[in-house]
């Protein structure tokens, strides 16, 4: 931590050095500290603001703030940002609350920044596209829109290091909008938040600043405050030198625009605004609302417009990498090295962490750990392949040659660690990105992928439709099960409900899914899981109806709602427009309120759990669709949902807003709690029936009250009553570190009661040693296992890496699973523990007298006796005694680990954490296994 610091301010002195001085200088004779009227060189226009169908309806908003500025723009058509095309010498290009862009929109940005222009954006900028393009934007932006606010906050200056542009009173207010997510590298905060942690409300580069509300609308904030904002951040880019003294002009864009300050007379209503010359056609009219009466909405007659992506997970997944181009010479700036610094540090102590594992595992000189040695050998194994990097120049720091050793390995690696400073300090970039990624590839080839080095967990995989289909018979799905039998996965979601359509013949759903042809597969597939000592969870889609996407499929209407819905459209839910499926997705959805939508769901699922013998079930889009309230896009009124609110408050709720706080809060606590309480029912009513059944809900890693406003997902309720027993969030990331930080704040969560966490991992784009890091991360926290979507991405790397790892040993007993044998898996995982710390004392050069080794060794073998005894006859006065060993030994066991705490602090984390997964396996034990007195 202290080289940290060191390195931290040597950094930012550098940066101070190159650049800061300049930059506070021009402002101090050109702005005086004060915000100027906007002006240019020439009488040319400055800014290029891009029109399109999303902000139509703020344009009103959006132009009478411009004409305040006096700023002389250009209205460019959304439809005319492409590769090629001129904007003359406008340097700055301004997207207000533009949600939706094309691949070939985003890299015509791309090209245009990298010309010289500089962007400004605000409101959720890209939040709707594909994920790629959301990719693109955060490098552009250097952040991405994370969640919106529920309430109207004061925007603030940061407490430190506040860019002078943005250090002005005139900036700071009252508004409603969003938390803006920096990117680790090459981005800062201009203004935060006064809410809880401070988040950025405005994140600035040197190439563009994003605006964390909706620009140019009065329900986010006034026009004063809109104003002033974009005066201080044109001024920034007007004033400051352009980036290459040789460009005369930035090309990409449209040539057809307005050169005169716009003019926005308003038409009857107020509503339409009269384009200038060289513009698109004026925007059409908002649609009407939907009626005010307690029945439906009527649905309108869709006009189908293919959707950016097909699921909402992909639309809030934050694939952020880092991504080092091995020959850029582009800057480094202090937040990226030190993000540089860090995620070689993360890997090194994930690195050790599982070659630790494996070589207490081969130390221990037991029976047991033989035969599984030797079973071992008859297993296949995998060879990571090397990351495609050239390390020329490699020998210039005298790094060259050939890796032997895991020690060698580590110590070459910390070299490069070591020198990174050095080299950003000399600005050579380029060998700095060339020798993090030579670390980075170093660092891989060590995890020891060659040998078996799990321990009892839930590893789970998610066998979706496409796959079952493709399998085509029970031969065919037999393969499949073999597969993943040998590769170690012990739990399979089975995907049995999708898109209204069961995957077997139903005496209660309307229809059998029509890709599966006089087949089975349900039956088929607990039968072939059961064979292979295999747990199988039937995984259904709860409120989501139908699919768009499987409707192309099976040559269906693109409006078709799905077979349920359309026999039963009154079950419908609807968007506050009365469209059944929210603009953008994919999806219609029942009417969670609706007590006919409940019965047959309910239905549905004790004939799955009764007819088969499934082992768990597994509620999907357990939710409503997404919704941004802050936006006017907001979802649920379906004809019971509003006549049920509307009898308890007197209101119908299409008539009230996010504006109105008290009222929107009862009706989305109203819209919660419809899904809390049939989650509830569903926990009642099937372990009536099969009280060994395991229930788990696949969710989403927002924070909870994001969640709540967006999707009125509160699933902490559902873990802390005890109504389910896996949480599974989808942590889906493509590089670890932002796994990591999705996954920690539930991790760390004192919400969970006795419910055991199980993150998703995301194996689409997922490079095949890139999943076993992740893996490596999710054992070196405090979680119970795992589930990786999908099967369908199950290649043949992966197999041979997870049958090598994780694949099964031949054993007369069969290795417990946390939520079937939860006391078992404690045990034997302590007793991984314990083999751990005794390598370690027997090898590490850390000098302990005697009396530490023999204190900690007594206080170690008290829990482990303890945990052995619950494990073979579990007793609630055995379960008592276990807690209390355990208790005693975490409070004493960062003193008993003090001189490993100095010397690896990430391995005695890691071993907490594995003591802490320890305790929630006690605690969900205690709630789900019968106990004697």
């Amino acid at each position: 931590m202290k080289n940290r610091k060191e390195y931290q301010k040597k950094a930012n002195s550098q940066i101070k050095k190159a650049g800061f001085f300049i930059l506070s200088f021009n402002f101090l004779i050109l702005n005086s500290f004060s915000i100027l009227p906007v002006t240019a060189a020439t009488e040319e226009p400055v800014l290029s603001v891009v029109h399109s169908p999303e902000n139509a309806n703020q344009w009103t908003g959006i132009t009478d703030r411009l004409q305040t500025i006096g700023v002389k723009y250009c209205v460019i058509p959304l439809n005319d940002v492409k590769s090629g095309a001129d904007w003359g010498d406008r340097r700055v290009l301004f997207l207000p609350n533009v949600e939706t862009l094309t691949p070939t929109q985003a890299i015509a940005l791309e090209e245009w920044m990298s010309k010289g222009g500089r962007l400004i954006a605000s409101g959720p900028l890209g939040s709707l596209s594909s994920a790629g393009v959301r990719q693109l934007l955060r490098s552009l932006l250097g952040g991405y829109w994370g969640f919106s606010l529920s309430d109207t906050e004061q925007i603030k200056p940061i407490k430190t290091n506040t860019p002078e542009w943005a250090n002005q009173t005139e900036l700071f207010g009252k508004i409603r909008g969003g938390v803006v997510i920096p990117n680790d590298m090459g981005a800062e905060s201009a203004a935060v938040w006064n809410s809880k942690d401070n988040p950025a409300a405005v994140v600035t580069t040197e190439r563009s600043t994003f605006f964390g509300w909706r620009w140019g609308t009065d329900t986010a904030s006034a026009a004063a405050l809109d104003n002033a904002w974009l005066k201080a951040a044109l001024n920034h880019y007007l004033t400051a030198p352009p980036p290459s003294s040789r460009m005369k002009k930035v090309t990409g864009g449209s040539s057809n625009c307005s050169t005169t300050v716009a003019v926005a007379p308003r038409e009857q209503g107020g509503r339409g605004v009269e384009m200038q010359r060289g513009s698109s056609s004026p925007p059409s009219s908002p649609p009407s609302p939907p009626p005010k009466t307690a029945t439906a909405p009527i649905p309108r007659a869709l006009t189908i417009v293919k959707p950016p992506n097909s699921e909402a997970i992909d639309q809030l997944e934050q694939a952020v990498r880092l991504d080092v181009t091995p020959n850029s010479n582009q800057p480094i700036d202090n937040n990226e090295a030190i993000a540089l610094q860090q995620e070689l540090e993360n890997l090194i102590g994930r690195v050790e962490s599982a070659n630790l594992a494996v070589s207490a595992d081969v130390a221990n000189e037991s029976v047991g750990i033989s035969e599984k040695k030797q079973s071992a050998r008859h297993l296949h194994t995998y060879t990571p392949q090397p990351v495609n990097v050239q390390p020329t120049q490699l020998a210039s720091t005298k790094l060259g040659g050939l890796v032997r050793s895991k020690d060698q390995a580590l110590a070459q690696v910390r070299i490069i660690a070591n020198n990174l400073p050095q080299l950003i300090a000399q600005k050579n970039y380029a060998l700095a990105r060339q020798q993090w990624l030579v670390a980075k590839t170093i660092l891989w080839q060590q995890f020891p992928v060659d040998r078996r080095l799990a321990q009892p967990e839930i590893r789970a995989v998610w066998l979706d439709r496409g796959t079952i289909v493709r399998a085509g018979s029970k031969a065919g799905l037999a393969q499949i099960f073999d597969r993943l039998a040998q590769t170690g996965i012990n739990t399979v979601f089975f995907e049995t409900v999708n898109a209204g359509y069961t995957i077997y013949p139903s005496q209660v759903a309307k229809e059998q899914n029509p890709l599966i042809h006089g087949w089975n597969p349900l039956e088929d597939a607990v039968k072939l899981a059961h064979e292979r000592d295999m747990e199988l969870h039937a995984w259904v889609w709860t409120f989501a109806a139908g699919n768009q996407r499987h409707n192309e499929i099976i040559n269906a209407s693109p409006n078709y709602p799905g077979p349920v819905l359309a026999a039963h459209p009154d079950w419908a839910n609807y968007d506050n427009l009365g469209n059944m499926i929210p603009v953008g997705q994919t999806k219609p959805f029942f009417d969670p309120a609706n007590p006919e939508v409940r019965q047959y769901l309910l239905k549905l699922y004790e004939e799955i759990v009764t007819r088969y013998d499934v082992d768990g079930l597994q509620l999907d889009y357990i939710r409503y669709p997404f919704q941004d309230p802050s936006a006017g896009r907001t979802y649920g009124y379906g004809k019971a949902a509003r006549a049920q609110f509307q009898q308890l408050t007197g209101i119908d709720p299409i008539d009230i807003s996010p504006s109105q706080p008290d009222l929107w809060q009862k009706w989305t606590t109203f819209r919660t709690e419809q899904v809390d309480s049939f989650v509830a029912k569903v926990s009642e009513q099937l372990r009536q029936k099969r009280p060994n059944l395991i229930l788990s809900v696949a969710v989403f890693p927002l924070p909870q009250q994001e969640r709540i406003q967006k999707i009125q997902q509160n699933w902490e309720t559902w873990a802390r009553r005890g109504d389910v027993d896996l949480i599974v969030p989808m942590t889906y990331a493509l590089d670890t570190s932002r796994f990591q930080r999705l996954a920690q704040p539930w991790i760390a969560s004192k919400q969970l009661g006795a419910t055991l966490l199980v993150p998703g991992i995301r194996l689409l784009s997922l490079p095949t040693i890139g999943a076993f890091d992740q893996l490596q991360l999710v054992r070196d926290l405090p979680v119970s296992g795992y589930a990786l979507f999908a099967a369908e991405n199950f290649n043949n790397d992966l197999q041979k890496l997870f049958i090598s790892t994780q694949g099964r040993v031949q054993s007369k007993t069969s290795e417990p699973i946390p939520h079937r044998q939860p006391f078992q898996t404690a045990a034997i995982r302590y007793t991984a523990l314990q083999r751990e710390w005794k390598f370690v004392f027997q090898n590490d050069p850390l000098e302990r007298s005697a009396q530490t080794i023999s204190d900690f060794n007594n206080q170690a073998e008290v829990l482990r006796s303890a945990l052995n005894q619950l494990a073979a006859s579990p007793s609630a006065s055995k379960l008592l005694v276990a807690k209390a060993s355990l208790t005693r030994f975490q409070s004493q066991f960062r003193v008993l680990m003090s001189q490993e705490i100095k010397s690896n602090s990430y391995q005695v984390k890691v071993w907490e954490n594995r003591l802490v997964t320890i305790e929630r396996l006690l605690r969900y034990g205690e709630r789900r296994v019968q106990l004697h007195p």
